[in-house]
């Protein structure tokens, strides 16, 4: 369990930028619904990301971009229910602030008004400089996503590591800054090799979370579904696996249905 949680009722943006500068690693994981999250926040996690990923696990997409603004509300709706203690961030889908700083204001309001998290998180970074400065003048904090962004996954064309060759590396090392400059409260770094995450890291002040970035960041994510062994077929080298959630439930179900079968359930104490 996190040590913030013997001193700290409720994870701020304010105290995770505290962590980092005391050196303490912060703990995140997506969440989709009300049971897990309740889950993770009694477990005394320090960020529930409500991602953007729920159209992978939850729905059943090839990519993230399918998944609706009024989706992503809902998801993050049941959430936020569970959670007393840890900071709920929001991604804002594809599509909903892009482009256009209005529309990303309004994204925006819509998920902290009606679902009640406290952060929204977009992928870009010069390229929505607009978008994210409109979000940040309403007062809604803004974390940030750099290096392999799924949204953008026609673009690249590929989920290989991101920011290997020196352009692509620069490019995110001042777009990193820039988001800092802008009033972000934290980076999320995905897919990059360790050793520019680290110099990532030290540039900024502020808290930088990696998947697949190695150790000397800030902190660390992964989806839930994958760190749980729920999800099968998908093993990326960053993916650390802590339990294999699948296995459980498909013995539980089959042991379920041969009760059933054999007449062993319900069984004399489990009647009325």
């Amino acid at each position: 369990m996190s040590k913030a949680k013997g001193s700290f009722d409720k994870l701020t943006t304010h105290r995770l930028r505290e962590m980092k500068a005391s050196g303490e690693k912060i703990a995140m994981l997506t969440a989709y619904d009300y049971s897990m999250a309740r889950i993770l926040d009694a477990a005394g996690i320090d960020v529930i990301l409500v991602g953007d990923s729920a159209s992978n696990v939850m729905a059943g997409n090839e990519t993230t971009l399918p998944i609706t603004l009024d989706h992503m509300i809902w998801h993050a709706t049941s959430v936020v229910k569970a959670v007393q203690r840890a900071l709920v961030v929001v991604d804002v889908p594809f599509g909903s602030y892009q482009g256009n700083s209005s529309e990303a204001l309004r994204s925006s309001i819509r998920i902290m008004k009606e679902s009640g998290g406290h952060a929204v998180k977009m992928e870009g970074g010069v390229e929505i400089k607009e978008s994210i400065s409109r979000v940040l003048s309403a007062g809604i904090p803004v974390m940030g996503h750099l290096g392999l962004t799924p949204q953008s996954i026609y673009k690249f064309g590929t989920y290989t590591v991101r920011a290997k060759d020196d352009a692509e590396a620069e490019k995110l090392k001042s777009d990193a800054r820039l988001l800092e400059d802008l009033g972000c409260f934290g980076i999320v770094l995905e897919k990059i090799p360790a050793q520019l995450a680290r110099e990532v890291a030290e540039s900024v002040s502020i808290p930088v979370i990696g998947i697949g970035a190695g150790p000397d960041v800030d902190g660390q994510v992964l989806v839930v579904h994958d760190m749980l062994g729920i999800t099968q077929d998908f093993k990326p080298r960053f993916l650390r696996q802590y339990a294999d959630l699948n296995k459980v439930i498909s013995d539980a179900t089959t042991n379920y249905i041969r009760d059933i079968r054999s007449g062993e359930f319900p069984n004399d104490k489990e009647s009325y």
